[in-house]
């Protein structure tokens, strides 16, 4: 009887801090179970082994930051029958997509002593602005149980169930009282997607929106709630442009309320 052959998986590399490669490492009750299911082709963080593509489902973590990154997610949109951005960076261009509303030249000659000798792109954005992605997994880092959902879900050839919903479920879920409400801290979970189980506001503090906008979210009310109660308009802004600065919906909205805080220091 012929060998069935086991789905090949390949895990990527862009620019990030491999917090959502550790994630799948972190698996590790899990990743026994996997290996008998998948074949583990290409991983560099967990191993020099290398085996060719073509790979049935490649992971790709990190935002696309200089040229070469360009050419090398095309190729391995190429080699694989389905792509899945994983973490913010890799979603919606990451923290470093801050550089995007600044000009990057100044920032290289600020750093290096010889800048004319980096190569990298004006922007740093998700992968999804040069291929076509075949599902978003978020975060930062992403979480072990949507990871494993997924991966469950590709092999079973069905779409994850990840929820689209905001954090605001998740603390009434788990009982944790409005930090906006009772004490009047600035949060983005009305608008960030759900996934990590409401962890900040349960210790009292605000979402900084690390899972990125949820499926329908309004940050134009969130932000003149925020503001009318005496957040300063530079304070939202800086909310806003963390993990997911560049995603649209936070990007859309941090240059509405960054106009305003320039039109407060004009007048």
């Amino acid at each position: 009887m012929a060998r069935r052959r086991k789905p090949k998986l390949a895990v990527w590399k862009f620019a990030s801090c491999d917090g959502c490669q550790l994630t799948l490492l972190d698996c590790e009750d899990e990743l026994l179970t996997l290996a008998e299911e998948l074949e583990i082709a290409y991983f560099l963080e967990a191993s020099r082994a290398v085996v060719r593509g073509p790979y049935d489902l490649s992971l790709v973590e990190g935002s696309i930051s200089t040229p070469e990154q360009v050419e090398q997610i095309r190729e391995i949109r190429r080699q694989s029958r389905f792509l899945v951005t994983i973490g913010a960076c890799a979603t919606a261009g990451g923290i470093q997509a801050l550089r995007n509303f600044a000009d990057v030249r100044e920032f290289m000659e600020q750093v290096y002593a010889r800048p004319e000798y980096i190569r990298t792109l004006e922007k740093s954005l998700p992968a999804s602005a040069y291929v076509p992605v075949d599902f978003e997994l978020r975060g930062c880092p992403i979480g072990k149980g949507p990871l494993l959902e997924l991966i469950s879900a590709f092999l079973n050839g069905r779409r994850p169930q990840i929820p689209n919903y905001s954090v605001c479920v998740e603390c009434k879920r788990r009982g944790t009282v409005c930090v906006m409400v009772a004490q009047g801290t600035p949060c983005l979970g009305p608008i960030t997607q759900a996934g990590c189980g409401a962890l900040c506001p349960a210790y009292r503090r605000g979402c900084y929106g690390c899972f990125g906008p949820m499926e329908t979210p309004n940050p134009h009310s969130l932000g003149d709630w925020l503001l009318a109660r005496g957040l300063a308009a530079p304070d939202l802004v800086r909310l806003l442009r963390t993990f997911n600065a560049y995603a649209p919906a936070f990007q859309e909205a941090g240059e509405r309320y960054a106009g305003i805080a320039e039109a407060d220091r004009s007048s």
